[in-house]
């Protein structure tokens, strides 16, 4: 009995490490891309999906995060969306809720020309200084709809 108690235990322990939805930190220059296949190097716009069960999606552009959608037959089987904030490289935020632009003045990795932003305010002063148009995460996907 006290056999199958520890083995209870272990598989209980085993189900919960194994079902954690949570993001991951970018690898830069050795992690690929899950729509283009190009490794993710530029640390300033990167992105990542995580679906409800935990499966993680890294890409080296937002564009691609979008474009990678489609693989989905719903939206609500993603968790988390996440890319990186513009003005410190390296650091992971809610998309929903980030403010984008599209400045030609701005390359990104697929030529999209999309950046993201933590705050409207940190966008507008990369748009007064690099020109453009700025997004919410709604308006920017049907944007790339069209």
């Amino acid at each position: 009995m006290q056999t199958l108690k520890h083995y209870s235990i272990i598989a209980l322990l085993l189900f919960l490490f194994s079902c954690n939805v949570s993001p991951q930190a970018i690898d830069y220059g050795n992690d690929g891309c899950h729509f283009c296949k190009m490794t993710i190097v530029d640390k300033v716009h990167g992105a990542e999906i995580v679906t409800n069960k935990g499966k993680v999606y890294k890409f080296d552009a937002s564009e691609c995060m979008i474009n990678f959608l489609h693989e989905f037959e719903d939206s609500s089987e993603i968790k988390i969306f996440l890319t990186n904030h513009f003005t410190e490289p390296e650091v992971l935020i809610d998309a929903t809720k980030a403010t984008f632009l599209i400045s030609e003045n701005v390359p990104s990795p697929m030529g999209a020309f999309l950046s993201a932003f933590k705050n409207k305010v940190d966008a507008e002063k990369i748009q007064s200084e690099k020109g453009g148009e700025l997004y919410s995460w709604e308006k920017l996907l049907a944007h790339l709809k069209n």
